[in-house]
């Protein structure tokens, strides 16, 4: 079956500063379930000038103490690895994302855009969707996607309140249209 979440967001701040916002977001105290983040690869090309980036986050397992009494749910933490691609000249960064942890029971992706504003140059628009799937969980396979997708939509609004929060903090109050 599988659950999604899809997410739109305009952020009044000019792309360079979202972008920035973004690389810098966790760990981050708002957010306790991300324990670190660590780039394990980064290259430019030099020819297009795009940047890309491999980072792998650890995060605290949330999955509920009860539902972690079936043993394949008992870790401590999950990884996640994240890809993106920045181009600078083009102002636009498209991400994708995935768990490594259950990879046999579960499959969860998100792919992400941050781009120029059609609305305002000075303005960034965001753009994710997250698909979570849960198989080989038996009878749990349904109780752990409606658990995942509450978490998922939680997770991205908490995502949003600390990308403002950031760049609130970073650049100042938002731009005017």
């Amino acid at each position: 079956m599988g659950v999604s979440v899809d997410l739109h967001q305009v952020y009044k701040y000019p792309f360079e500063q979202v972008v920035a916002s973004f690389l810098r977001k966790y760990p981050n105290p708002m957010d306790k379930n991300v324990i670190s983040v660590k780039i394990v690869e980064e290259r430019k090309d030099e020819t297009t000038g795009i940047i890309y980036r491999k980072r792998i986050a650890i995060c605290r397992n949330v999955i509920p103490e009860i539902l972690r009494k079936v043993g394949m749910l008992k870790v401590p933490s999950i990884q996640l690895e994240e890809e993106s691609w920045l181009n600078p000249q083009e102002r636009n960064m498209a991400i994708r994302s995935h768990c490594l942890t259950w990879t046999q029971y579960a499959s969860m992706r998100e792919e992400s855009v941050f781009r120029e504003s059609v609305e305002n140059p000075n303005w960034t628009e965001f753009i994710q969707r997250g698909r979570i799937s849960i198989t080989g969980a038996g009878f749990l396979n349904c109780i752990l996607e409606t658990f995942a997708s509450t978490f998922l939509k939680q997770g991205a609004q908490k995502g949003i309140r600390i990308m403002e929060m950031l760049l609130k903090e970073q650049c100042g109050a938002p731009l005017a249209e």
